[in-house]
């Protein structure tokens, strides 16, 4: 929509988790030095948690784009299912899914992992949405875990969750499995510098080599509303670049920030600023939809 008016190649705040957009902030950079050391070390078992919208799942597959052909890697994007379905989508990212038998699949993705290591390769599952896992599929995954031999474990194990993971590990039932977590690491969000520095980043990213679009005051703006949360900094710059090209503009203040939070649900994020300051961002919002119909009409 708006790419061409920016000569961008493509739109910089999109929700999609691109890896060519992934920020090396403090703590997505630490996270990810983490789980690399971890799994060149073969320890087995971690953990990596966030609040929604924090970027796990970029992370996640910044991670499978950074294990070269030493690694198998098994991803599992959602893995809300039963403990049965859980082990026939690890069988299908195996590619092994026809040497099934009479429920066999332990055998099965234990045979898997000792080719795997006998042909030098050590294997990776990853589970994104961890949070999501039944008690029956966690008791599956502690099973996983103990494919191992003498000397070395058989696969490494990756959870990426939401907080509510840590309530589900903490219960009584799965301390077995929660005993075996050898790492773990909490996604922060964005401080305000990093924010100021994610925006030129995407920007560039997708294209963009001019001077700055967003003015100092419209990053501080998305610092406060957003609280650094990436996907919310993504959802309001998107929606902050759509007005301004609807409204025949080119740089980005405040009152586009401001907008877009209001028509995002995001006032509760701005009641540090006056009634005033909000009734002339909402007399702003009519504007521009009423220059947008006109545009149409035109």
């Amino acid at each position: 929509m708006y790419e061409q008016y920016y000569g961008l190649k493509e739109k910089p705040f999109s929700l999609t988790p691109d890896t060519d957009f992934f920020y090396r902030s403090v703590t997505h950079q630490e996270a990810l030095n983490v789980l690399l050391v971890a799994i060149k070390s073969g320890d087995g078992f971690i953990k990596v948690t966030g609040e929604v919208g924090t970027g796990k799942t970029l992370l996640c597959r910044k991670l499978l784009d950074a294990l070269d052909e030493q690694y198998n890697t098994v991803y599992i994007p959602n893995p809300y299912m039963s403990s049965n379905a859980l082990l026939d989508a690890v069988l299908a990212e195996m590619d092994i899914s026809g040497n099934l038998k009479n429920d066999n699949h332990l055998f099965c993705i234990n045979q898997y992992l000792i080719e795997a290591a006998d042909n030098g390769k050590m294997t990776v599952i990853i589970l994104d949405e961890a949070q999501s896992l039944s008690n029956e599929s966690l008791e599956v995954i502690r099973l996983l875990s103990n494919l191992e031999t003498r000397k070395k474990k058989l696969v490494q194990i990756i959870l990426f969750g939401q907080p509510e993971l840590d309530e589900r590990l903490s219960e009584t039932s799965v301390r077995q499995l929660r005993q075996r977590i050898m790492h773990a690491y909490k996604l922060q969000p964005l401080n305000e510098s990093s924010v100021k520095s994610y925006i030129h980043h995407r920007m560039i990213a997708a294209g963009y080599r001019g001077p700055e679009i967003f003015d100092d005051k419209a990053k501080v703006l998305l610092f406060k509303i957003s609280q650094g949360v990436p996907r919310v900094i993504n959802i309001l710059g998107n929606k902050a670049m759509m007005q301004s090209y609807a409204s025949g503009d080119f740089y980005i203040g405040k009152e586009q920030i401001i907008t877009a939070a209001i028509d995002s649900q995001l006032k509760k994020n701005i009641t540090w600023f006056s009634q005033k300051k909000l009734f002339h961002a909402v007399m702003l919002s009519l504007l521009l939809v009423l220059a947008m119909l006109g545009n149409q009409s035109l």
